[in-house]
């Protein structure tokens, strides 16, 4: 059984990673349809069945968040993207950080249970 403080910080970085994720996939309705858009609800999608996966007790899932969510946190400054930055973007990198320090917390946790 997972310890309180585990379990807390998957269900908020399974939250944060929700909503998140039902944001990125809610940009087909709010903004014209490009290639872009498209990319965004794609990896909305990926991000929906991360939180599905962090509700639960695998460590893999928690390997597979902090390597996308770190990867779409740092994808943003390696393409160089022209500063200052929207609100919305800083928000995304924000949460995505938030998510990565979450979830290498409760990996570093369960690192000696054992695993299902």
């Amino acid at each position: 059984m997972l310890e309180r403080p585990v379990k807390i910080q998957r269900y908020s970085a399974a939250a944060i990673v929700t909503v998140s994720g039902v944001w990125q996939i809610s940009g087909l309705w709010r903004f014209r349809l490009t290639d872009e858009i498209l990319l965004m609800a794609l990896s909305g999608s990926i991000y929906l069945l991360l939180a599905i996966g962090l509700f639960g007790r695998s460590r893999f899932t928690l390997f597979m968040t902090i390597g996308i969510c770190g990867t779409f946190a740092i994808l943003p400054v390696v393409q160089g993207l022209p500063w200052p930055w929207t609100p919305l973007q800083l928000l995304r990198t924000a949460s995505d950080l938030l998510v990565v320090i979450l979830c290498a917390r409760a990996l570093w946790a369960v690192r000696y249970h054992p695993s299902i």
